[in-house]
C-alpha cells in the first residue's frame, strides 16, 4: 500500500461540516500564499505586491464568512482537514517555490488558484441541503470567479500603466541577467573554445571514435568548470544578477551543449561524413549565438557576426591547422 494514500478520503465522502472546514483551511492557505507573493515582490514590484495584499485580504474575508457559518451550524470546534487529506483534491505549489517564480508566473498562479477555488465552491454547494450554507458557497463560487475583475480593479488602483511597464521592464531585465547572460556566455564558451581541441584531434587522428571521446570530455569539463565559476564568483547580492545557482546552471548547461553540438556528429563512424556534419553544426551554432546577442543583448548584428562568427572561424582554423600539421 502506498504510504499516505490510505489515510486520504474522497471528497464525496466528506460531511457538510468537513466541507466547510476544508474551505476554511483552503482560504487561509491561499491568503498566506498571496501574502508570501507580496513579500517577495515588495522591494522590486511594490505595485504588484499591493495587488496580492488586496487579494489576501479578500481571502481573509471569505474565511471569516465560512467560520461564521460553521459556528452557526456546528459550533466552535472546526475539524482539522486540509487539501492534502482529500484524495484527488487540487493542491497548491509549495510556497517556498515562489522565490523561483517570475512576476508573470506569480500572476498566472493566482489566476489558476481562483479558477480552482471557483470549481471547489461550485461542487461544495451541491453537497449541502442547508439553504444558508448552499447560498454562501454559491456566493463564494461567484466571488472567486469574479476575482479576475477584482484583480483588474486592484491593478488599476495599485498598478497604473506606467508602473506596470516599469515592473515588466525590471522583470525582463532580471530574466536577462539571471538566465540569458550567463547562458549566452556559456554557449559562446562551449561552442568556440572547444572548437580547437575537437578539430585538432579530428584532423590529427582522422578517427571518429577518438574525436568523439575528446569532444565529450572537453564539453563536459567545460560545462562543469563554467557552471561552478559562474555560481562562485558572484552571489548576486550586490550585482543584482539573481540566484548564483540559477546562473551557474544556465552557464554550465549551455556550455556543455555548445561543446556537444559539434562533438556528437562523431558518433558517425565514417570520419569525413562526421566532420562535414560537425562543420555544419558549428556554422549553425555561431549564427544562433549572433542572433541571441542581437535579440536579447541588443548587440548590433554586424558586431555580433564579427565577434562570434569570425572569431569562431579563427578558432576552428587554428584547431584544423594544428591538427593537420
Amino acid at each position: 500500500m502506498i504510504p499516505g494514500f490510505a489515510s486520504r478520503r474522497r471528497f464525496s465522502e466528506l460531511s457538510e461540516q468537513e466541507v466547510l472546514a476544508l474551505a476554511i483551511s483552503s482560504e487561509e492557505d491561499d491568503a498566506r500564499i498571496y501574502r508570501t507573493y507580496a513579500e517577495y515582490l515588495r522591494k522590486d514590484y511594490p505595485g504588484s505586491a499591493a495587488i496580492f495584499e488586496g487579494m489576501a485580504a479578500e481571502e481573509d474575508h471569505h474565511r471569516q464568512m465560512l467560520i461564521d457559518r460553521h459556528r452557526a451550524r456546528f459550533g466552535e470546534v472546526i475539524p482539522l482537514i486540509r487539501r492534502e487529506h482529500v484524495a484527488g483534491f487540487y493542491a497548491r505549489k509549495p510556497v517556498w517555490l515562489a522565490k523561483n517564480l517570475s512576476l508573470d508566473a506569480m500572476r498566472g498562479e493566482a489566476e489558476a488558484m481562483e479558477r480552482e477555488s471557483h470549481n471547489f465552491y461550485t461542487l461544495a454547494a451541491q453537497r449541502t441541503a442547508d439553504a444558508a450554507t448552499r447560498k454562501l458557497l454559491g456566493d463564494l463560487a461567484a466571488a472567486e470567479m469574479g476575482h479576475e475583475k477584482k484583480a483588474e480593479a486592484l491593478t488599476k488602483e495599485n498598478l497604473p500603466e506606467d508602473v506596470k511597464e516599469e515592473e515588466d521592464r525590471a522583470a525582463y531585465r532580471q530574466f536577462i541577467l539571471t538566465w540569458v547572460q550567463p547562458g549566452l556566455a556559456g554557449l559562446m564558451d562551449g561552442s568556440v573554445s572547444t572548437l580547437a581541441p575537437i578539430f585538432a584531434t579530428a584532423f590529427a587522428t582522422q578517427n571518429s571514435h577518438t574525436t568523439l571521446l575528446v569532444g565529450l570530455a572537453a564539453a563536459t569539463g567545460a560545462g562543469i568548470s563554467m557552471g561552478f565559476t559562474e555560481a562562485a564568483h558572484d552571489d548576486g547580492v550586490i550585482s543584482g544578477r539573481g540566484s548564483p545557482i540559477k546562473r551557474g546552471l544556465a552557464s554550465g548547461v549551455m556550455t556543455a551543449l555548445g561543446g556537444l553540438g559539434h562533438a556528437l556528429p562523431y558518433f558517425i563512424p565514417e570520419f569525413w561524413t562526421a566532420t562535414t556534419v560537425a562543420m555544419m553544426v558549428v556554422f549553425v551554432e555561431l549564427w544562433v549565438i549572433a542572433w541571441i546577442q542581437n535579440k536579447y543583448m541588443e548587440t548590433p548584428i554586424l558586431r555580433a557576426v564579427v565577434q562570434v562568427v569570425i572569431g569562431g572561424a579563427l578558432v576552428f582554423a587554428a584547431g584544423a591547422l594544428i591538427g593537420g600539421g
